[in-house]
């Protein structure tokens, strides 16, 4: 166990940054319910990214009231035959309220266009239209940030067996977990055809290095946080890591900083 010249453990360290964080994700949201914002994340990434973490200790200590976590089942026969992005509007944000999506429309994109679960026509459609969707949203005052959680195959292999062994962690098991490291190519291809076609200047993209998870959830709050206004913000304790949050830019699919 690591300690610093203070004598505190790192995992010490870890939790007060993180509660300090908290704090000031409560200072968000009380201000984002007092002017009737509306705010959606989209948490996206590889089986054992990490998605689940990150939002439990993103909500904590939010209000649940106006704070929600959508996390779809696979699609009803009914849904199949609706609309591709119907599903997922009642879920969108009313004045004041805060949503997170623990993947999204995305999933057509990722999931389902590796597994076979739509045609390539239907993916095709989809990152066509998922800019303009995504316009037509922001333009009526829904404020989006979109996160892609990035890890090495090596780290996702860890966690997955991982996963498998641990009794408390049983739920999380699917058969999709077995071809994620099997088809881990074709994800990639998927991946970076996704981040290009729709990271747009209106919603783009941010990559988030999610091997080591105490440093990947910091981040991802103190990014997000100095991405929004609220009163009081505490500017100093949101300067966030470049290196492990960024932009997307097509050229960080070739210099190694996305797991290929």
């Amino acid at each position: 166990m690591s300690h610093d010249d203070s004598g505190e453990t790192g995992n010490s360290i870890y939790r007060r940054a993180l509660r300090e964080l908290q704090i000031e994700l409560v200072k968000f949201e009380r201000h984002l319910i007092k002017k009737g914002g509306r705010v959606v994340i989209i948490l996206e990434g590889r089986d054992g990214a990490g998605k689940d973490s990150a939002i439990k200790h993103i909500v904590e200590h939010l209000s649940p009231r106006e704070t929600r976590v959508v996390a779809l089942p696979k699609p009803s026969d009914r849904e199949f035959s609706e609309w591709y992005f119907q599903r997922y509007v009642p879920h969108l944000p009313a004045a004041g309220e805060f949503v997170l999506f623990n993947r999204s429309w995305y999933n057509r994109a990722g999931v389902e266009r590796v597994m076979g679960f739509c045609t390539e026509d239907e993916a095709e459609e989809f990152l066509t239209a998922v800019p303009t969707f995504e316009w037509l949203l922001v333009n009526e005052g829904v404020q989006i940030f979109k996160y892609y959680l990035d890890i090495s195959r090596k780290e996702q292999a860890r966690r997955l067996a991982n996963r498998r062994r641990d009794p408390l962690k049983q739920w999380k098991v699917s058969p999709i977990d077995n071809a994620a490291l099997k088809k881990w190519a074709a994800y990639s291809r998927a991946r970076n055809e996704m981040l290009r076609r729709a990271h747009t200047p209106h919603a783009p993209w941010f990559v988030l290095h999610a091997d080591e998870k105490h440093s990947a959830r910091l981040n991802l709050i103190r990014h997000f946080l100095s991405q929004v206004q609220y009163k009081h913000k505490r500017s100093k304790l949101l300067r966030f890591d470049h290196d492990i949050v960024f932009s997307f830019e097509e050229g960080r699919l070739h210099d190694g900083s996305i797991a290929k």
